[in-house]
């Protein structure tokens, strides 16, 4: 399979993950990174043997297929429209807008102009998270009735580079961080049809503690803690608590319970991890997802989400559907669905009644397909 010719847009924080990672799988070549900030996008270059361009020169290039979309969030679909318009592929780090107004008009573009957009995040697609949806498939809890889902840090600004964006709008702990928890949700439950919630802000200010900023004040713009109420159209009503007002406590960030037991899973925001089932909330059975082969590396698997961090698995799947004209795993239809569902709840908190969620999607197929598939 001939590899799908990627480049950049965006050399912050979380470029160094995608443009290292990049060199494992043969389905992708990162091959230029651009950056408003041209000494910022010419380190990035240097360091990962790519070309250094303009963000105009890297959309006007014929040889980049896909464009992967690194920048903050307030710009995500604006970056990404230029991208469709320039006839490329787009794969954006999450969310894919910060409206789902502006959200769902990049999708009517990607698909009148025949071009795929993709989106983070694909952290289901590591090996906890997949060991988790092959038990429940299975029935290792019975039918699934509640859950609970819970973010709670105190912020990043103590350790994050440039944090201001975290706490104005198109940030805060649900469009942030959410995304991971309900796609998380979503590939174990089904879609949303519904969500309730109230919303708070716990500090007016934030303090930067890290780099060249530390001592700097962000005015807090956003709601800091969400309490949430997610209602499954399977029937299963999940809790969501989105906060980083709060010291890190010791909570399992992610519970399903069922009619035949309780299953504890990896916390959404990483791969890996040991997944816990239980049928009396006492003894504990734990399944680790390195023993499973979906979790292994093996060179003969195309597709495969390690145990290790492989913050880029969504890209190579996306970029071996393009070659095989197959639909990818996590495609615009499930990162809308999730963006409705993250609007959703400020809506409901701001609104004070429940809000119906209109969009549905699929369930994306397990990763255990694709290692099938390759024998």
């Amino acid at each position: 399979m001939e590899a799908l010719r990627a480049g950049i847009i965006g050399c912050g924080n979380i470029s160094d993950t995608y443009l290292s990672r990049a060199r494992d799988f043969a389905a992708i070549e990162v091959v230029a990174c651009a950056d408003l900030d041209a000494g910022l996008a010419r380190t990035q270059a240097e360091k990962y043997g790519v070309r250094a361009l303009a963000p105009d020169d890297l959309l006007a290039d014929d040889a980049i297929e896909l464009v992967i979309n690194l920048t903050p969030p307030l710009v995500h679909a604006e970056v990404s429209s230029d991208a469709l318009a320039a006839g490329k592929h787009v794969y954006s780090e999450k969310p894919l807008g910060v409206t789902l107004a502006e959200a769902r008009d990049l999708v009517a573009e990607a698909q009148g102009s025949g071009r795929r957009v993709g989106c983070a995040p694909d952290t289901f697609l590591g090996g906890g998270h997949q060991l988790a949806r092959e038990l429940l498939d299975g029935g290792a809890i019975g039918r699934p009735i509640a859950g609970s889902a819970r973010v709670m840090t105190r912020g990043m600004e103590a350790w994050h580079p440039n944090p201001s964006f975290f706490f104005k709008r198109g940030g805060g702990p649900v469009l942030d961080v959410g995304p991971y928890y309900v796609t998380a949700l979503v590939n174990l439950l089904g879609p949303v049809e519904a969500v309730a919630a109230m919303a708070g802000r716990g500090f007016e200010e934030r303090v930067v503690g890290s780099q060249a900023r530390r001592g700097e004040c962000i005015a807090v713009e956003v709601a800091t803690h969400v309490e949430g109420v997610l209602r499954f159209v399977s029937g299963a009503l999940v809790s969501f608590t989105a906060t980083w007002d709060v010291h890190p406590v010791e909570r399992y960030r992610l519970e399903l319970f069922g009619t035949e037991g309780t299953m504890r899973m990896p916390d959404p925001n990483f791969f890996g991890g040991e997944v816990l089932l239980s049928d009396d909330g006492l003894k504990w059975d734990r399944h680790d997802s390195s023993e499973r082969p979906y979790a292994r590396p093996n060179r003969k698997l195309r597709t495969g989400a390690m145990v290790a961090d492989y913050r880029i698995i969504g890209v190579v799947d996306m970029a071996e559907a393009i070659r095989e004209s197959r639909p990818q795993r996590a495609p615009e239809g499930l990162a809308l669905h999730v963006l409705e569902v993250l609007e959703g709840l400020g809506r409901a908190a701001l609104e004070r009644h429940e809000v119906a969620i209109e969009s549905r999607c699929e369930r994306p197929a397990p990763l255990r397909q694709a290692f099938a598939a390759a024998g």
